[in-house]
């Protein structure tokens, strides 16, 4: 077992060496603007930093931005790739936080962002991202509050926080990577139809109710997206209130590998509805686990359709560099 998992491991590294190897060609060079809430920096707001990159931007322009809490809805569009945030660093994961409080009721589901970011090859470091809203119950109506809407291509997330409730994360299109990340949620809380690993990722669910981590957006079995979890850890303080994932589009592909699963996962893992009987989702739905452990990984009880991954199942799942 040892080297079958060295081998998996070492996949992951050449996963995460090429995405970075592609950021770095986009990477040489660049500016530095400073955000700064005592006004020590270039700017006292990130969007005033953001709008003063120019459009049609050809270098890597690195927001650098301090400690504090910043209430602002922020987007980045097509015109302005190569862009940076990185966080100031302190003790005990400090910290800054952009912050903003809207919901699907006034905005729609994805420009409910706090931050929402259109454009290539953008990197983000040491930075929380969160949608503010409270948390929903079973009687809310456009409640769906989104922290981070990543929608470009080629994309790094490295020690980044995302809060919210209700669709937290919506990992929209493109390539990511997702590395030491944070991830809250009760419903919904990472989905769209990106291409992306999340490695050695916290995901905690944070509700008593129906909990569903992933509503992964793949249309059709030709579409190469879907969400591949890595060495992670979900937690959260229900008893068997929450499912790995649900079919929201026809045909989702979603596998988790050495993840650790706590007693918040449902004996069947995987969410069904009537939209997507069971005899059908054999052949629609694609749900794999690959070495996963703890209380909420015991096979026994799962979907008949979840897939039961062998070395060469999961091969280009954690190689997914093409």
């Amino acid at each position: 077992m040892g080297h079958v998992e060295s081998g998996a491991r070492f996949l992951v590294a050449l996963t995460v060496l090429a995405l970075l190897l592609v950021l770095s060609a986009a990477t040489d060079g660049y500016r530095l603007v400073t955000v700064r809430k005592d006004g020590l920096g270039d700017f006292t707001t990130v969007t005033d930093a953001v709008n003063s990159i120019p459009s049609g931007n050809s270098e890597r322009v690195v927001v650098w931005i301090g400690f504090g809490v910043y209430r602002e809805k922020i987007k980045i569009d097509r015109s302005k790739p190569m862009v940076t945030f990185q966080g100031e660093m302190g003790f005990f994961n400090q910290m800054p936080l952009i912050t903003y409080n809207a919901t699907a009721l006034h905005y729609g589901t994805v420009e409910s962002a706090t931050v929402a970011v259109e454009s290539d090859y953008f990197i983000a470091s040491n930075i929380a991202f969160e949608n503010s809203a409270p948390m929903p119950d079973e009687h809310s109506v456009g409640a769906q509050a989104v922290a981070m809407t990543i929608a470009g291509d080629n994309a790094v997330f490295s020690n980044c926080k995302f809060l919210g409730f209700q669709d937290t994360l919506c990992d929209d299109r493109g390539s990511h990577l997702f590395k030491n990340c944070y991830i809250r949620g009760t419903y919904d809380f990472i989905f769209g139809n990106g291409k992306s690993v999340y490695l050695r990722t916290t995901i905690e669910s944070v509700t008593k109710g129906l909990s569903v981590i992933t509503a992964q957006g793949r249309e059709s079995l030709t579409d190469d997206t879907g969400f591949t979890f890595v060495d992670c850890n979900i937690i959260g303080g229900g008893n068997g209130n929450t499912y790995l994932g649900r079919a929201w589009k026809k045909s989702p592909r979603i596998v988790f590998a050495n993840t650790y699963m706590g007693p918040l996962i449902n004996s069947r893992g995987w969410l069904l509805d009537d939209q997507h009987p069971q005899s059908e989702s054999n052949q629609t739905i694609y749900y794999g686990e690959y070495m996963c452990f703890g209380p909420g990984a015991v096979p026994s009880g799962r979907v008949k359709f979840r897939k039961t991954m062998s070395y060469q199942d999961v091969l280009p799942f954690l190689s997914n560099a093409e």
